[in-house]
């Protein structure tokens, strides 16, 4: 029997490799970077920012979440591949830590200037930064684990609106927390019983997948009829509204208290949050 010190060995040498460029992609988290990037574009687009604004907006907010991405499979690399996670492209040995750990730096060290080009609204980009470094180094394994995602989306559009010149009201801060936590909690579901074997117990982990789920789906019902307070609608449009909110998060509920957590499902979570991105964008 191979002692301790030879199956950390084993384990390091799988995470060690020089990596391409794919790997390097597929490191950062591609869906939620892309989906966080674009929420900050439309959101943009919706306060009326101009191009120089858009791309400043996008590439600072795209570059904050390649490093939080890189950060998170840099930190978690030898305890995923101990747990076999083969979606890790760092736990495959297709990529080695100590290149996401430059990356990530690297990636911090050009978000910086970046984020205060505009000036003081850049601090709210920052606070998005830091907060997702903290949930990966700090709070991801933890009970406080939706903190940072409440923070940093908080922060999203007193960035974003920031930028154009308007101080963002406190609700729509609200929003974009709950959002957030939403979420953290619909990305967590899929991925509890794997998460728990590889020791990470952050609260999704702690109140299981089911719950998980209905959490996500609340935030996102609640969050739906805050935004639908805030935009001026007709009876006719306002209903219309009210149901394209509405019915993916009762179709997901039922799905659950059907205990079906097949693809369906996650649509449903998905469908929903998109439908609240686009309310926030139009309350913008």
């Amino acid at each position: 029997m191979p002692d301790r010190a030879q199956e950390l060995g084993k384990v390091c040498d799988r995470i060690r490799p020089t990596a391409p460029l794919g790997a390097l992609i597929g490191a950062s988290h591609p869906g939620p970077t892309v989906a966080v990037t674009s929420i900050s574009v439309l959101l943009g687009i919706a306060v009326g920012l101009d191009g120089a604004g858009l791309s400043l907006v996008g590439l600072t907010v795209l570059v904050g979440q390649l490093s939080i991405g890189w950060s998170n499979d840099w930190w978690d690399a030898t305890r995923d591949a101990a747990a076999g996670r083969s979606d890790k492209p760092a736990a495959r040995g297709d990529i080695g830590a100590d290149l996401l750990r430059t990356a990530a730096l690297l990636a911090v060290a050009l978000v910086v200037p970046l984020s205060l080009v505009p000036g003081w609204p850049g601090v709210w980009h920052l606070a998005l930064v830091a907060s997702g470094w903290v949930y990966n180094l700090v709070l991801k394994a933890t009970p406080l684990s939706p903190l940072p995602y409440f923070v940093g989306f908080a922060g999203l559009p007193l960035y974003v609106i920031g930028v154009s010149g308007s101080p963002a009201p406190p609700w729509m801060a609200a929003a974009g927390g709950a959002l957030g936590v939403a979420a953290h909690f619909a990305n967590a579901a899929p991925d509890v019983d794997a998460d728990r074997a590889a020791g990470v117990l952050g609260l999704p982990q702690r109140v299981g997948a089911r719950r998980s789920v209905v959490t996500a789906l609340t935030l996102l019902a609640g969050v739906g009829v805050l935004l639908l307070s805030q935009i001026d609608l007709s009876g006719l449009a306002q209903a219309a509204a009210l149901a394209v909110v509405a019915a993916p998060v009762l179709g997901g509920l039922l799905l659950v208290l059907s205990s079906r957590f097949g693809r369906p499902l996650f649509v449903l979570v998905a469908l929903a949050a998109v439908a609240d991105v686009a309310l926030l964008a139009a309350a913008a």
